[in-house]
């Protein structure tokens, strides 16, 4: 779909750099439970949202409370699997499949991301488990 007219560029490289830039940059933030990033990558907005495990978040102030009020922040986890796509030059969605580090939980995290007058910033994320099989 690549440099057709008419249709969106699927994994544009220099987009796709850009974005996998900042989805590193949220990982580590968030490992480091750096409230100054995790606020700056999420865009300051009532609709942005953000559904965990156990919460559902609407707007951006109900997003930097929650990080504020979880004590120790994210607990430590293992990358397994990390995939995002890029649609046209403004909009990607990043794929991340985790595993805390001593657990057997595997973990999954789904975030859209998209390029404001601001840069890059997450507008919606959703965090779940799943039950590793016997």
């Amino acid at each position: 779909m690549n440099g057709k007219a008419g249709e969106l560029a699927i994994d544009d490289p220099a987009t796709l750099a850009e974005v996998t830039s900042h989805v590193a940059r949220y990982e580590a933030a968030l490992m480091a439970n750096d409230f100054a990033v995790l606020d700056e990558l999420f865009r300051h907005s009532p609709l942005t949202r953000r559904f965990g495990a156990t919460e559902q978040l609407y707007g951006f102030e109900a997003i930097a409370a929650y990080r504020r009020d979880r004590p120790g922040g994210a607990p430590p986890r293992r990358i397994l699997r990390q995939s995002i796509t890029t649609y046209g030059t403004d909009f990607a969605t990043a794929d991340i499949e985790f595993q805390p580090i001593g657990t057997d939980r595997l973990g999954r995290q789904t975030q859209s991301w998209v390029r404001t007058g601001k840069g890059w910033r997450v507008v919606s994320a959703h965090v779940s488990f799943m039950s590793v099989p016997d």
